[in-house]
């Protein structure tokens, strides 16, 4: 049995349960800073009687105690106790029972919304007080953001009452943001001016931002997610900052006609963006104070930019100041609200929803005259347009007369030109062809220098070898000849001894191993000479013009027999042969392509500024049923991209002047492409290029032959 005592506090009498009363201003306060206290501590501490009929506890990141008395006077025994703020994170009612000890009520955004006692957004405590008693009462909260403590003391039935009547006021604004939301959508979907599309989503924020202060996200949107609504606060004024900005940017043309105005909101879109950091960093009291700074500015800052580019005539962005001088008015109300400036009352709990729907409502007529302006527009546009075209009727009748002649005399004119055309082609042509010609016949003196000094090795090793051979058989001819001279009718063994005597004159072991050893190197010469004029026959290919099956690898070989001489010592040829099925192809145009870029691929090595041990790679693969390829890899000076994206254009050459006709690759391009292949080229700057050369199989059966 509760029995009434004697109470410090004056209590808050309930007498009639047909109201509902507003307690917050008969509540004592205590702020604790170091988060520690418990309530047997709270109990033996001093409060601070509350001056306001709402009490606001500001935004700070320390708990706050509210302590309030009851006494029942009324029927009924049990009562409820609403806070009607319900963005708070942490909220715990103490209450003893008849033993003394304290029950607790824990509430809060930081618990699933099921295990609520009361199925509403905002924090509803059941007490029970036998009609007569009165008990002592403790509120602990913890809030990140801005927190008041709008405390109402009734039955249920009343607190039922008044949110009712708070749902359906929401609801209608719901209903409101809504309609405006689909609208906009449909003329987005209509017109697919993208400034619609802005607006619908700025619409949606603005509605979702009202939603999670009131609590309704958290009830209907995400009750299970309790991280998400303990930072809705500030994710979504985030998010709606940011389309804001961004729809004021489209809607009012900034870019066109305010650029200043346009970077200032640029700034404010990453101030806004910045904000999900110290959000994300769990520094949540920063991100609160951070993100109301942010939208005071950009608010002030969004007015200042729509007066100065109403100032052009652009006649929405008078919509939009007077649009958004309403919300702004409104969120002043609302901030003199929270700060205890202005009462706690019904026009102040709606001011913000009921801004924030004119404010929709009014942009959305804005968008709606920009489509008159639109229309209104092309009308004019029409209107110049038959004028133009009318006047350009006259014209056109005027000018054809004159049109005529010229025509016929430009006819004239123009075949004349076509004669001279032709006459030009054909010297062009013959022009290319001489050139072309001209890039041949320069590879073919560099191979023709290159063949010489070739065979002239192995010819001059025969050569120096002749000579000591002849003197070689003539000490044999000498030494036949004394025993052809031998004369069985004398002192025989005198004569053999003779004979015996000039053998060890011309050391005729010496004679026959030298024999051996030069007639060797004139073998080796002789071979030597005959793989080059094999490895010219097998380049030329002179007996082969026509389409021929071939081994690749031949011609690759050839190529490198006759380059032989130009290649440095330090330069290793190293051939990475796959097993090629034999390739339909010019064999002697293919050669020359083989040529010009193993050569261009050794002059790239030797003009290297520092020489080391270099490579010239030769890679051979089959790629595919059909395509084989061939990759020329130096290691060389490389190319840059602009010289890469060149190399196949005529007379294009890095070569010093008198060097080079930079026709090589032009040709090279022009035979990979007569056999209907690719090149790809691949480079990189001071390490060097590969060149890969992709051949069908058969030319003949290539969709691309004709």
């Amino acid at each position: 049995m509760f029995t009434p005592r004697a109470h410090a506090q004056r209590p808050i009498v309930y007498r009639d349960s047909s109201k509902l009363l507003q307690i917050g201003g008969h509540t004592e306060l205590l702020v604790d800073k170091s988060g520690k206290l418990t309530i047997h501590d709270v109990e033996r501490a001093t409060f601070t009687a509350s001056a306001q009929a709402v009490p606001n506890l500001g935004i700070t990141p320390y708990t706050s105690w509210a302590k309030f008395s009851i006494k029942n006077e009324s029927t009924s025994p049990k009562l409820l106790v609403e806070v009607e703020y319900p963005t708070i994170d942490e909220i715990t009612l103490y209450q003893k029972d008849e033993d003394g000890h304290y029950i607790t009520t824990q509430l809060g955004e930081y618990k699933n919304f099921d295990q609520r006692p009361y199925n509403h957004q905002n924090y509803i405590f059941p007490i029970l007080i036998p009609p007569g008693s009165t008990q002592d009462f403790f509120l602990k909260i913890k809030a990140g953001e801005q927190a008041q403590l709008p405390l109402y003391l009734g039955t249920e039935t009343q607190v039922n009452v008044k949110n009712t009547q708070r749902n359906f006021i929401f609801g209608i604004y719901t209903g409101i943001i809504l309609v405006m939301a689909l609208y906009n959508l449909f003329i987005a979907i209509t017109t697919k001016d993208r400034t619609y599309l802005i607006y619908v989503t700025y619409i949606i924020c603005v509605g979702l931002t009202q939603a999670s202060q009131h609590g309704y996200t958290f009830r209907y949107l995400y009750p299970n997610n309790t991280w998400f609504a303990l930072h809705d606060t500030v994710i979504i004024p985030i998010l709606n900052g940011l389309t804001a900005a961004i729809f004021i940017q489209s809607f009012l043309h900034t870019k066109e006609r305010y650029r200043v105005g346009h970077r200032i909101l640029n700034v404010v879109i990453v101030f806004y963006a910045l904000c999900f950091i110290p959000m994300f960093l769990d520094h949540y009291f920063i991100a609160q104070i951070w993100v109301q700074l942010v939208a005071m500015i950009g608010s002030i800052l969004a007015l200042f930019i729509s007066y100065k580019v109403s100032r052009t005539g652009y006649t929405p962005a008078t919509y939009f100041l007077v649009a958004w001088g309403i919300f702004l008015t409104s969120v002043i109300i609302f901030v003199l609200r929270n700060f205890n400036i202005l009462p706690y009352n019904d026009f102040t709990y709606y001011a913000l929803q009921l801004g924030s729907a004119a404010e929709v409502t009014l942009l959305s007529f804005a968008l709606a005259n920009k489509i008159n302006m639109y229309r209104r527009e092309k009308e004019a546009s029409q209107v110049i347009a038959l004028q133009v075209s009318q006047e350009n009727e006259r014209l056109v009748r005027e000018q054809n007369a004159v049109l005529e002649a010229k025509v016929q005399e430009r006819t004239e004119e123009l075949q004349s030109s076509n004669i001279e055309l032709n006459k030009t082609l054909k010297s062009l042509k013959e022009a290319q062809t001489q050139l072309v010609e001209s890039e041949k016949m320069a590879s073919l003196g560099q191979l023709t220098a290159g063949i010489a000094h070739e065979i002239n090795n192995p010819i001059n090793f025969v050569t120096s070898n002749i000579k000591p051979l002849k003197l070689d058989f003539a000490d044999l001819k000498s030494l036949l000849q004394k025993y052809d001279e031998l004369d069985t009718g004398k002192d025989v063994s005198r004569q053999l001894q003779d004979i015996e005597n000039f053998k060890q004159q011309i050391d005729i072991d010496y004679v026959h191993n030298e024999i051996e050893t030069l007639i060797q190197g004139i073998e080796d010469g002789a071979s030597r000479t005959a793989e080059i004029v094999k490895g010219l026959r097998t380049f030329s290919r002179l007996d082969e013009s026509d389409l021929k099956s071939v081994d690749l690898h031949e011609g690759i070989n050839s190529t490198l027999v006759l380059l032989r001489n130009t290649i440095p010592t330090n330069v290793q040829i190293v051939r990475d042969f796959d097993e090629l099925p034999k390739v339909e192809c010019y064999a002697g145009k293919l050669n020359q392509v083989f040529l010009n870029i193993i050569n261009n691929a050794i002059n790239a090595i030797k003009t290297k500024p520092e020489q080391g041990n270099e490579q010239l790679t030769i890679t051979t693969r089959k790629v595919d049923a059909n395509t084989v390829s061939i990759g020329i890899r130096d290691t060389g000076i490389g190319m840059s991209e602009k010289v890469k994206e060149k190399i196949f254009e005529p007379f294009f050459t890095t070569k010093d002047v008198g060097e080079g006709t930079g026709l090589g690759l032009s040709i090279v391009f022009s035979i990979i492409e007569k056999h209907h292949g690719k090149i790809v080229v691949e480079s990189t700057p001071g390490k060097g290029s590969e060149f890969i050369i992709y051949l069908p199989l058969n030319i003949t059966n290539n969709p691309l032959h004709n």
